[in-house]
């Protein structure tokens, strides 16, 4: 007789008969940004399968069902979903899934996903950046300037440019949670004086924000800054045609975008300060800078002085060398080589007496001057009278001699202002 046997097979093509799975499925690309809140169209895009009146489409966010239409006709078959993105829905995977509904046929739900694509949202606010930077930049002056912008998210993926004039600055970026800062810095250059356009650019998404300032520059000179005495010095503002300069000390004459002196510098002149004035208006706004020049002298003087003192009194003895550079002062008396006590004398004794010889020496050489100290001693006047009856010192002096001779002796009614010691005093007279 025959056998009757049955053939089991894995395959769901041979189960299903006329029912066919789709080919493909995919989702749309996204957008490179999308706006928070604004409607996103999404578009799922499906290939073959059968019966097309059990087959639909779901949209997927993560594992998140947002929506689901049955799958039309056409090759592909097209079906478009729109959702509004959030601000957390940045960084979220988006994907489309067929679905083989053949329960009523007493098989199974059958499905398959797309790949995924991940959608990036942005929120870039309406409002310009708003930007600090100064009004007037002076030559040779360094300035910070800032640009910032809040609202914005996610704040970390926004860029900042500052461009003054056509020169993109070099630039410190700092991101929070939802505000961006950006700071430079922009210098006076004497070749780039005028009004310059300054720029901020913030761009997040498809989007960017831009504002803008300007500003004049005041240039302020003193040619040569730094001279030896008596020398002709100049001194000049400028800033750009349309300001109006003044600088103190300077001749009266008509207002514009320059004033200037002209000066022999003196000692008296080091640390002169001149003050230059600019005023601009820009964009129906007056602005003012003021810059401060100093002139420096090169000079060195040493004190010149002949002082007479009365021996026993209390005095200072004040003796200094001036000068730019600060010079060293050393003074030295003439023999002996003693220095010269510049201090408080209390009491002025006799042997500080003499010519000095004072050195100031810097690096624009040494001068020399004579400084001298006279000292007035204790002095006595020989009267009428016994020799007993003569002062102290001469009856000491007597003493030391031996034989007394009036020869020696002063003259009546003359001063005498011998040395307290009296072995000098011989020595001077009586030897």
């Amino acid at each position: 007789g025959g056998w009757l046997y049955f053939i089991l097979s894995t395959n769901t093509e041979h189960l299903l008969g006329a029912n066919r799975f789709p080919e493909h499925v995919e989702l749309a690309p996204l957008p490179l940004w999308q706006p928070v809140g604004e409607d996103l169209n999404l578009s799922c895009q499906v290939s073959g399968g059968a019966p097309r009146d059990h087959l639909s489409v779901v949209l997927l966010r993560g594992e998140e069902e947002l929506g689901r239409q049955p799958l039309g006709k056409g090759e592909p078959a097209e079906v478009r979903f729109t959702v509004q993105p959030r601000r957390e829905d940045h960084g979220t995977s988006f994907s489309c899934r067929w679905e083989l509904d053949l329960r009523s046929q007493g098989l199974e739900l059958f499905q398959n996903t797309s790949a995924p694509r991940k959608l990036q949202t942005y929120v870039l606010p309406s409002t310009d950046p708003h930007l600090e930077a100064p009004t007037v930049v002076e030559v040779g002056s360094r300035w910070p300037v800032k640009c910032m912008l809040d609202g914005l998210f996610p704040a970390s993926d926004a860029e900042v440019y500052l461009v003054l004039g056509d020169q993109r600055l070099e630039t410190s970026i700092t991101y929070h949670d939802y505000s961006v800062l950006a700071e430079a810095w922009i210098e006076g250059h004497e070749e780039e004086e005028g009004t310059k356009s300054l720029k901020c650019s913030v761009s997040l998404g498809n989007e960017i924000r831009k504002t803008r300032g300007s500003f004049p520059a005041l240039s302020g000179t003193l040619s040569p800054p730094e001279v030896s005495g008596w020398t002709t010095v100049t001194v000049e503002c400028e800033a750009h045609a349309a300001t109006v300069v003044t600088l103190n000390g300077a001749p009266a004459g008509p207002l514009g975008p320059r004033a200037q002196l002209q000066l022999n510098a003196s000692a008296q002149d080091n640390g002169r300060g001149f003050s230059c004035s600019a005023e601009l208006e820009v964009a129906e706004l007056v602005v003012q800078k003021h810059q401060t020049l100093e002139l420096r002298v090169l000079y060195q003087r040493v004190c010149l002085g002949k002082w007479t003192w009365q021996e026993g009194s209390e005095q200072t003895l004040k003796c200094e060398a001036l000068g730019n550079p600060i010079p060293k002062l050393n003074c030295s008396r003439k023999g002996d080589g003693a220095s010269l006590p510049i201090r408080d004398l209390r009491p002025v004794k006799r042997e500080v007496a003499g010519t000095y010889l004072c050195r100031a020496t810097s690096a624009r050489g040494e001068v020399t001057r004579e400084v001298v100290v006279n000292m007035l001693c204790e002095c006595w006047s020989l009267g009428p009278g016994r020799d007993s009856e003569l002062p102290l010192q001469v009856q000491g002096v007597q003493s030391l001699v031996g034989k007394f001779d009036s020869r020696y002796l002063p003259k009546r009614n003359e001063q005498v202002c011998p040395h307290r010691d009296l072995s000098v005093y011989v020595q001077q007279h009586f030897s």
